[in-house]
Formats: C-alpha cells, sequence, structure tokens
C-alpha cells in the first residue's frame, strides 16, 4: 500500500522526529510535484502563500510547525475549508526565556563584555562601562497571550512589576493593565514584545512608543521583525532615545539592516527563541500529532481557529 504524499516545506527536530515523519508518509519537498496532496507541512516564519496555496487544489490540511500564522493566508484556507494546525504553549517557555536572557543580556552588557574580553581590552587594562540591574525595573508586555503570560510568570518570580496591554484587559489577570503601547511604555522600563504578527501589528512600536519609553528604556523582541518599526528603533539606538534592545527577529530574516547592525547596545540572535532541544521534540510531537488526528479522521489536538 503506498504512503500518503506530504509536502513538506519545513524540517522537523530534532532528526529522529524528520525521520518519523519519512517513515509513515511521502515526503515530497517541490511544490510544483505537489498538485495531489492534501497536507503540507510548513513552519511559522514560511507559512503558505496565496499563491502557493493555489497550486495545491487538493489541499485539505496545513500543519505548521510554530505559533506565528502571518504568513499563511488564512483567508483562503478558511474559505477552501482547509484545517490548519499550529503547536502552541509547547515553545512558549522556551521563547519567554530567551526575552529574558536578551533583557539581561543588554542590561548587564553580556554581549559587549565577552567581546570587550576576546578583543584584549581587559587584558589591557581598559574598563567597560557599567550595565544596569534589570530586577530592579519595571518591566511592560505588549502582546499577554501565552508567552506574554508565561514570561509575566518568570519576571514576577524574579520580583518585577509587570504591566502589560492586550485587546482587552484580563479578568483576575495578576499584572497591570494599560490601554495601549504608548501608555505601557510610559509605564515600564523594559518593553517586551510578544505579540502575533501581522497587518494588525505592524508597526505597533514606532517612534511615539520608543520616545514614551524613554532614555533608560529597553525593547526586546521575540514576536515578528514587522511589530517594531525597524526605522524608528535604528533612530532611536543611535541618538541615545532608548538605552538598548534585544533582538530575536527581523523585518526580512536573514537580512538584518546595517543600521541595527552599527547600533549601540544592541544584541542581535539569529530568530532562535524556541530553538531547545526540549521546545523543538515536543513540537516536532505535536505536529505529528495533528498530522495522524487529521487522517485518521479525528479531531485536531491543536486547531487554529479560522
Amino acid at each position: 500500500m503506498s504512503k500518503l504524499r506530504i509536502l513538506a516545506l519545513a524540517d522537523l527536530k530534532p532528526a529522529g522526529m524528520g525521520d518519523r515523519l519519512a517513515r509513515d508518509y511521502d515526503v515530497v519537498r517541490d511544490i510544483d510535484d505537489a498538485a495531489d496532496v492534501t497536507i503540507v507541512l510548513t513552519a511559522g516564519n514560511l507559512g503558505l502563500s496565496g499563491e502557493d496555496m493555489a497550486k495545491l487544489p487538493a489541499l485539505k490540511m496545513i500543519a505548521v510547525n510554530g505559533v506565528g500564522l502571518d504568513a499563511l493566508d488564512l483567508a483562503q484556507a478558511k474559505r477552501r475549508g482547509i484545517a490548519v494546525s499550529s503547536t502552541p504553549d509547547v515553545l512558549s517557555l522556551a521563547v519567554a526565556e530567551m526575552a529574558l536572557g536578551l533583557a539581561l543580556a543588554c542590561s548587564r552588557q553580556i554581549a559587549e563584555g565577552d567581546r570587550f574580553v576576546r578583543s584584549g581590552q581587559w587584558a589591557a587594562h581598559r574598563k567597560l562601562g557599567l550595565g544596569r540591574s534589570l530586577l530592579d525595573r519595571r518591566a511592560g508586555i505588549l502582546g499577554y497571550g501565552r508567552i506574554g503570560r508565561k514570561l509575566a510568570d518568570l519576571l514576577r518570580g524574579l520580583g518585577m512589576q509587570v504591566f502589560y496591554t492586550a485587546r482587552s484587559e484580563k479578568p483576575h489577570a495578576p499584572d497591570i493593565y494599560c490601554a495601549d503601547a504608548v501608555a505601557l511604555a510610559r509605564n515600564c522600563d523594559v518593553l517586551f514584545v510578544t505579540a502575533a504578527g501581522g497587518s494588525d501589528t505592524s508597526g505597533l512600536v514606532d517612534a511615539q512608543v520608543l520616545a514614551a519609553l524613554g532614555s533608560d528604556g529597553l525593547v526586546i523582541n521575540v514576536a515578528r521583525g514587522p511589530v517594531i518599526d525597524t526605522q524608528a528603533l535604528a533612530q532611536a539606538l543611535q541618538s541615545g532615545g532608548i538605552a538598548g534592545a534585544g533582538l530575536d527577529v527581523f523585518d526580512t530574516e536573514p537580512q538584518v539592516p546595517q543600521s541595527l547592525l552599527e547600533a549601540p547596545n544592541c544584541v542581535l540572535t539569529p530568530h532562535i527563541a524556541s530553538a531547545t532541544s526540549e521546545a523543538r521534540h515536543a513540537m516536532a510531537q505535536l505536529v505529528l500529532d495533528n498530522i495522524d488526528a487529521h487522517v485518521a479522521g479525528r479531531p485536531l489536538p491543536t486547531p487554529v481557529d479560522l
């Protein structure tokens, strides 16, 4: 009996999970050879464009390895009745942990200190400037979803006061609600961006928000690059409008604007917030569980509400 064909636009990690997919299904990689394919495996940052979706007339399910859906044509999926799944929750702790790490790196000059030692400046008896305590500062979370709330738990556990903004105030939330991004920035010292990507949040952190954050403020982005106005951020960093930034995501990855590469106190990482072995294994398992459920005609464990 022939195996069901699946178009895989992304790999499952660790390697053993990819082997499991190849064992149970006929995995194809070329979308131009996939007109009969009913299932597509993709990643949050890759998604599936409307143009590519149109090449797949038999498509019945899209399994997203990640939580980002902004690169996926959800309108076409809904119109065609295509089921969509993602991998929520299992990566929330890893991403929250990365956000905290970037904040510490900026506040305590960890990346700068590493370069200082390696370049021989410490051995030459030069002095690195003083950092600032992160734990004495107020945190603002822009996007109070799964990742944002997990991050808030970590920050509160460290004794930080936490503010947040979301589409609406969350009943019984232990943190302090702010009505919009400007109000949030005005009330915090470290602005953590964990909002979903897409047109609704594009440029949400603009020059006005950065001005409200102020010259002592830090901005940390583990969401999607376009949520922050890159030009406004680069200008704020160069002018001292804010104190620093920690960025794991960018507008057109893997390209990073020269203005950010040259910006002072800007810690950059290559979109690795969910890149722990524990998180990636759990994500891959959830992708396989969703695909298996679809093939067997069972409800998807983690469907996306279209």
